[in-house]
């Protein structure tokens, strides 16, 4: 019966990603991929989908794990040597970009007026992995449900805008794939946005973006622990301030639940493929197949994306998220210029 309700919203996902898809074909210039116009696709129809809920279990499914099965097998595709060549690459511009998230952020916060929570939430989600970042965090710090959705359309407005414009930028730069991965891997938030923008750039792009977004996703395992043991002193002080004895005073999280496993199985495909003779139609196929995956994904997350909650988020917390944004993404190409990337 569980698999059953997967079934409605995992259908639309791949209708409306296939339409896309075909939509694509017909441009007589590549300057949006299937992936951005699904996601764009997907929330359109979003308005005529909230009186419902048959498609919600299928749609997260196929936003959630369907995307990360993708990574996987993408994997298939790509060496180990270029994976690691790439993490060295992008790791100095991953040390700025976060550096830029975590401590801007604490000032433009205060700026602000936002709770220190929530400053954090959305510096989390533009320097680390969006969505993914914000959900492993809140219930370490204990966030409201309120800031956990601000954050997250926070961040998700701005790769909306990235989506489309990182391309354009990309190509009156004049950047390589390499240099252009590079960027959008460390200055585009969700993987959903860099996965979309890499491959509305070019494939080879899109390769390079997955790949420094999968090593810069793991950022989010000390980043977590961090503010675990922040929140975890709060606690002792305000306990030691109302007379407690602070006892069972714990935060809440586990490594087991925000290691992102599908990077262990990403690497295992990278591995594979390293020392194993496989044939280039298969390789070719999976990619493929990989691919089309992603679309399907990035229509799943369009179709869950509602405009009407995302008004009522505010203000501050949208200023807060857009300059952030902007600082990594300056930050990040300066750094790549700096190293003679670009």
């Amino acid at each position: 019966m569980k698999i059953i309700k997967l079934f409605p919203g995992v259908i639309l996902s791949v209708a409306v990603a296939a339409l896309a898809c075909w939509l694509e074909s017909l441009l007589p210039v590549h300057l949006i991929g299937s992936a951005v116009i699904a996601m764009f696709i997907g929330m359109f129809l979003n308005q005529f989908l909230t009186k419902t809920g048959v498609f919600a279990s299928g749609l997260k499914f196929t936003s959630k794990k369907i995307l990360k099965f993708a990574i996987i097998l993408l994997g298939l595709s790509l060496n180990i040597s270029t994976i690691l060549h790439v993490g060295r690459l992008s790791l100095t511009v991953m040390v700025f970009t976060l550096l830029t998230c975590f401590g801007g952020g604490y000032f433009i916060g205060r700026a602000l007026g936002l709770n220190w929570k929530l400053s954090n939430l959305i510096s989390a989600g533009t320097g680390i992995c969006g969505g993914s970042a914000i959900a492993a965090i809140a219930p370490t710090i204990d966030a409201d449900d309120n800031d956990v959705a601000y954050a997250m359309s926070a961040t998700f407005l701005f790769d909306m805008a990235m989506i489309v414009l990182f391309p354009i930028m990309g190509r009156a730069l004049g950047m390589s794939d390499e240099a252009f991965g590079i960027w959008a891997g460390t200055a585009v938030n969700d993987t959903s946005s860099v996965v979309a923008t890499g491959y509305a750039f070019s494939e080879g792009a899109g390769d390079f973006a997955t790949m420094v977004k999968l090593t810069r996703t793991l950022a989010i395992i000390p980043t977590v622990i961090t503010f675990a043991f922040i929140q975890l002193n709060i606690k002792r002080k305000e306990a030691l301030a109302n007379q407690t004895d602070g006892s069972g005073l714990k935060a809440d999280f586990s490594i087991t639940k925000i290691f992102p496993w599908f990077i262990l199985g990403f690497l295992a495909m990278s591995i594979l493929a390293s020392i194993l003779p496989i044939p280039a139609h298969v390789v070719s196929g999976t990619k493929g197949v990989s691919k089309f995956l992603m679309v399907c994904a990035l229509s799943a997350i369009g179709l869950n994306t509602s405009f009407s909650s995302m008004k009522k988020a505010g203000i501050r917390p949208m200023i807060h998220g857009f300059i952030i944004s902007a600082l990594v993404v300056v930050v990040a190409l300066l750094v790549e210029i700096g190293m003679g990337i670009v």
